[in-house]
């Protein structure tokens, strides 16, 4: 080592950020006592490889990072460089900060690194699965050579709550991903697809997303704004979604004219206080055969959303009664749809689970088991009011 006449500071620094310094005297000012002179070292282009390395181990990590965000800003360049062992030098140095205990050196490179296409593979991979956000995010949203199956690894993988959120909001995720981030993302996740325009989602997906948003209301804005959806997903919206979201689905340009009719003459009867007339086959006003025919072929969202519809009660409440495998429940709200216990045993078995032993059984000349005033406060307290 090539030792440095002792200077005042201001001179050491100067020689540290000058590219004209010889490297043996760089590489001696790396063990300079002063942090400011060691940092003009990590900001000076010029600094050999191996004093690079040197900075990499600094005991002060705002040097760490000065020298990471050099490196990485450099890594455009030692792409086409025909000095392999510089580069190999360099990027050696760089893996070894993207694995530094301190998120502050790990975040300097992935803020250089997450758009270059030029960036190490290995490095880009370290950096999205990193625990800290702060790091990960900027590359799993923006670093190109993240591929699909990446992304899918990511959101099973989960390193921080936040990734799939990150995958989420990436721009022009395709199928794939979506359907990974709707059947094993968070709640949040799944909130930031929908979200996300530019997504492609499988219509099979979005029609599934739109039967769990019943226990997701925040999910409903950004679903009845999607670009594509199918009529019966039109048609579950059309019975869970607030008003002005109502308004919002039938003003698609996209419906099947009779939907769009029928969903117009809602938005109208709602605004003037008016009864909601639909067609006699529309899925929202079902008879008791469809509520039979769904019993028979297992189908319990497509029953749930038919008994709510037919008892004019929101979804939840249908929900609420299955999940609590309340068969008073099940019973009353089929008391109040209009149908008979036929209908009411069958519910029963079909969304709480009940065994044929365990169900409710209709009373004298198939009527119900329960009185007037029970029906009515079981239905009173689904809808989450007071008996």
């Amino acid at each position: 080592m090539v030792p440095v006449e002792p200077t005042r500071e201001a001179t050491r620094v100067r020689l540290g950020a000058h590219p004209d310094t010889p490297p043996e005297v760089l590489h001696a000012l790396a063990s300079d006592a002063s942090v400011t002179v060691r940092a003009s070292l990590a900001l000076n282009p010029a600094t050999p490889a191996e004093t690079n390395a040197t900075l990499a181990g600094d005991v002060d990590e705002r040097v760490r990072a000065l020298v990471a965000r050099k490196l990485a800003l450099l890594v455009p360049a030692l792409s086409v460089t025909a000095q392999t062992r510089l580069r190999r030098q360099t990027l050696d140095t760089l893996t070894a900060l993207a694995e530094d205990e301190t998120v502050r050196v790990r975040a300097a490179i992935a803020e250089v690194v997450k758009d270059l296409p030029e960036a190490p593979r290995a490095i880009i991979l370290r950096l999205a699965n990193d625990a800290e956000m702060l790091v990960s995010e900027p590359v799993i949203r923006f670093s190109p050579l993240l591929t699909s199956d990446d992304l899918v690894s990511l959101v099973a993988a989960a390193p921080s709550p936040g990734t799939g959120v990150a995958v989420a909001r990436r721009p022009a995720i395709d199928a794939a991903v979506s359907d990974a981030l709707a059947s094993g993302g968070t709640d949040d996740a799944v909130l930031a697809l929908l979200m996300n325009g530019s997504a492609q989602i499988r219509e099979a997906t979005l029609d599934a997303l739109v039967e769990r948003s019943v226990e997701h209301p925040d999910w409903h804005d950004p679903l009845v704004r999607r670009p594509v959806l199918s009529d019966p997903s039109v048609r579950l919206l059309s019975c869970i979604v607030a008003d002005h979201l109502l308004e919002v689905l039938a003003a698609r340009g996209d419906l099947d004219p009779v939907l769009a009719a029928d969903l117009r003459a809602r938005v109208c009867a709602r605004l003037h206080g008016t009864p909601e007339a639909a067609p006699a086959d529309d899925p929202t006003s079902p008879t008791e055969a469809d509520l039979l025919a769904a019993a028979r072929d297992g189908d319990a969202r497509k029953a749930a959303v038919m008994l709510a519809a037919a008892a004019d009660v929101p979804l939840p409440a249908v929900r609420r009664a299955a999940t609590l495998r309340s068969a008073k429940g099940l019973v009353s709200l089929t008391w109040k749809a209009g149908f008979t216990m036929q209908v009411g045993y069958a519910m029963q078995v079909l969304l709480a689970g009940l065994s044929p032993g365990a169900a409710l059984k209709p009373g004298p000349g198939n009527s119900f088991p329960l009185s007037v005033h029970e029906m009515d406060w079981q239905v009173n307290f689904l809808r989450g009011e007071e008996a």
